[in-house]
């Protein structure tokens, strides 16, 4: 059984310390970036380790003409904590959950899924979608943090964001595909909508609402865009009944035994980080940095 030196494991449970006005401001928006998140010796080792289990686990085979346009736009590999200690060790970092846990201001925060998304050289885009969309889930309390890999530049197809647009109802009913894309940036483009896209610098790392629209370029280099994503809910969650049947596969593949109207708590769905009884945080420690994504 492989574990993650001490030293990357210390920097994952370190608290990050969140100023109110980056929570304010996610709270506003329904997205943040925060810098310096992650060391470049952590982000390091998140590549090779997760890297690695993606090649391992990987079943897409296809030359990118022969699929959809969901198949173009990444690789996508779920659930790797669950076939690896040293991913489950970066997974459960306390670091992120504290984080989701903060800007989604609840209690605590339980793992829904994480997913490795690596999109190819001359991999499509990302339509413009709404994750939660797929995920049987009761209330908007969702949060997923976008994790890159390695220096994202704009040619490697960071994520974009719509900002304020989870208060959009409109599209909810749509899955990732070339309807999605089309619709939704109609919506968004009539609504006023303004859209965030810039690079991301490594150990930089964005949090996004379940309901906001986001989407994501092509890669035009020739290096694989590689992110690892983790998706917190609010620990209190209850299972919905579903309304699609997508949250019907949702329901069996991220948490299954759960029942609807009760708090999803399975063995795939521990709590990873929760302030303690009397109400308290941890302290953080380090500078406090500056939200990106003002415009």
């Amino acid at each position: 059984m492989n574990h993650s030196p001490q030293t990357i494991q210390q920097a994952l449970e370190e608290p990050y310390s969140l100023a109110k006005s980056q929570i304010s401001f996610f709270r506003e928006n329904g997205f943040v970036k925060l810098k310096n998140v992650l060391t470049p010796e952590v982000v390091a080792y998140m590549n090779t380790t997760i890297t690695e289990e993606v090649k391992r686990l990987n079943t897409q085979h296809l030359p990118l003409n022969e699929r959809d346009t969901y198949g173009k736009a990444f690789l996508q590999i779920m659930n790797i904590w669950t076939k690896s200690e040293s991913v489950k060790e970066i997974v459960f970092s306390k670091r992120l959950a504290r984080l989701a846990t903060e800007l989604m201001e609840v209690k605590g925060v339980r793992m829904f899924h994480d997913q490795a998304l690596y999109k190819e050289p001359g991999g499509g885009i990302t339509p413009w979608h709404a994750d939660q969309y797929y995920w049987p889930l009761a209330t908007e309390k969702t949060i997923t943090s976008w994790v890159p890999l390695q220096n994202t530049p704009m040619e490697l197809g960071p994520l974009e964001f719509s900002a304020k647009s989870n208060r959009l109802t409109k599209g909810r009913d749509l899955k990732i595909s070339d309807e999605s894309q089309h619709l939704l940036d109609t919506a968004l483009s009539e609504g006023g909508f303004n859209n965030f896209a810039e690079p991301f610098e490594v150990g930089e790392v964005s949090f996004h609402a379940g309901w906001l629209y986001h989407r994501a370029g092509a890669n035009k280099s020739k290096n694989m865009r590689k992110v690892m994503t983790v998706i917190y809910m609010d620990k209190d969650m209850k299972l919905k009944e579903p309304e699609n049947e997508n949250q019907v596969l949702d329901w069996k593949t991220w948490c299954p035994g759960a029942v609807v109207g009760c708090v999803i708590d399975t063995p795939l769905n521990p709590v990873l980080y929760q302030i303690d009884g009397g109400g308290k945080r941890e302290e953080g420690r380090g500078k406090r940095e500056e939200v990106s994504g003002k415009w």
